[in-house]
């Protein structure tokens, strides 16, 4: 395939199958070395992009922060330490930090905790605050469905998480058939009450387990059955109050370093007022997360939704400081303010106002509607940015890690193909770069929308792949 008329009719011939009569294809394939677009199919109709939106999330921290940017944990008071005692409460104020708990700071609460040891504190006569307010605006994104709340992929996006904001429960049957099963919560303070009850039946039957957890509610139900002698199952759900947690983990390293604290673990929440207590607080011990970059890279791999939610909300929280700062303005959630800026970037690359919607940073809303054209425009911006190869080598890779560990394997794409991906029900992206067989360094986007695959056909997931594999193999130039 030497020529882009052959490029073409491959692609075209991929797309036209009668399976996706119904289906909506956007595609859009551009040359960063020569600036020419080789394909295009509906490049100028909206999409809904699912998680490739997360692409405009980073763009806007990197292009608003930094790629060295570390957010920050911090203890709080207002108050004065006198003979190792501190009257008053202590607060532990989030940021946007999204790893805490996790492999590169799992020592968070310990650390701030030796941090005020060496400061010569030994006493708290006072409450304890987790505030996590910070952020302004509802603890989901914008169009997030609600019956996703209680998932593992839509946690709340709170400025002090914990833990990527998720409870494992693992379900065990009893002994015995007719017993009750018994389900256990990592964390073990998760502020989570279990109701209900999954029955142990006899062994070999079938098993039929139901959790249920309302939005906002720290109740969960369990009902159903679960056969005897089976293995252990486990589920992943959304941390009701990640704030909560956070502070009883720091209230067990106080504890542990021999610091007490008299008072009550309490949280504070946007539309609660902060003020009072911050406004005129010193900085007694602070945590920092990664660079940005490198938290960027763990979250684009994983299509991870917290990570990305928080950084959008980071880039909010920062324009809000700065124009706040001159005076007083009507109160628009973080969200807003990180929507605004976006607005403000896109416009900066000469993207149309209408040909991109995003209004959280994620993609899991299906209000988020993007052009192929604009998402490649997008790519070249970054392609063109000092930190372009760090941000290549932070999308999933064909064949290698990420969302694209086990796809395209033993193919063009393999190595070569780095991508973010998007999925949700009805809704198949990939989005991101490519290098011909000639050499040509390509940016594509490609879109399908209102397509659910037929039980005996290929996935959606490879029919996308298969174009980038085609551009993969283009042996022509533009």
């Amino acid at each position: 395939m030497t020529s882009e008329a052959a490029l073409t009719a491959q692609i075209d011939s991929q797309i036209n199958q009668p399976r996706f009569g119904a289906a909506s294809w956007g595609i859009s394939v551009v040359s960063l070395d020569s600036g020419r677009t080789l394909y295009a199919h509906r490049a100028d109709q909206l999409m809904q992009p699912a998680s490739t939106a997360k692409l405009f999330t980073a763009a806007l921290a990197l292009s608003t922060l930094g790629s060295g940017y570390q957010m920050p944990t911090r203890l709080l008071t207002s108050e004065t330490i006198h003979d190792g005692r501190l009257n008053g409460p202590l607060v532990l104020y989030g940021m946007g930090d999204p790893t805490l708990g996790t492999s590169s700071s799992a020592d968070w609460a310990p650390q701030l905790a030796d941090q005020l040891y060496q400061r010569g504190l030994r006493q708290v006569h006072g409450d304890l605050i987790a505030d996590d307010s910070y952020f302004t605006g509802p603890s989901f994104g914008s169009g997030w469905e609600a019956g996703d709340l209680q998932s593992w992929f839509a946690v709340p996006s709170s400025a002090l998480s914990v833990g990527e904001n998720i409870v494992d429960i693992t379900l065990t049957p009893a002994a015995a058939a007719g017993l009750p099963a018994s389900l256990s919560l990592d964390p073990v303070d998760a502020n989570l009450s279990l109701l209900g009850q999954v029955t142990t039946t006899l062994s070999r039957t079938p098993g039929d387990i139901n959790l249920y957890r309302a939005p906002g509610d720290g109740r969960l139900y369990a009902f159903g059955t679960v056969p005897a002698k089976s293995s252990p199952q486990h589920f992943k759900l959304s941390l009701p109050d990640p704030a909560l947690d956070a502070g009883a983990q720091l209230r067990k390293a106080l504890t542990d370093r021999g610091i007490l604290v008299t008072g009550r673990l309490r949280t504070l929440h946007w539309p609660q007022d902060d003020t009072a207590l911050i406004s005129r607080a010193e900085t007694l011990a602070e945590f920092r997360s990664p660079p940005l970059m490198d938290i960027l890279q763990r979250g684009l791999k994983r299509s991870q939704n917290l990570y990305l939610q928080n950084i959008f909300l980071s880039v909010g929280a920062h324009q809000q400081s700065i124009e706040t700062a001159t005076g007083i303005v009507p109160f628009a959630s973080t969200e807003q303010w990180s929507a605004k800026a976006l607005q403000q970037l896109l416009a900066d690359m000469g993207t149309p106002p209408a040909a991109a919607f995003i209004e959280e940073g994620t993609g899991l809303s299906r209000r988020d509607l993007v052009t192929p054209t604009a998402m490649v425009r997008l790519l070249t911006y970054l392609a063109a940015q000092p930190y372009a190869s760090q941000l290549q080598d932070a999308l999933p890779i064909a064949g290698v890690d990420g969302t694209l560990a086990a796809q395209l394997r033993h193919t063009a794409a393999e190595n070569n193909v780095h991508a973010k991906t998007g999925s949700m029900t009805y809704v198949h992206c990939l989005v991101g770069y490519v290098t011909s067989a000639a050499g040509e360094r390509l940016a594509f986007a490609i879109m399908l929308n209102n397509y659910e695959p037929p039980a005996d056909g290929p996935s959606a997931g490879a029919d996308v792949n298969a174009i980038a594999l085609l551009l993969a193999n283009f042996h022509g130039r533009s």
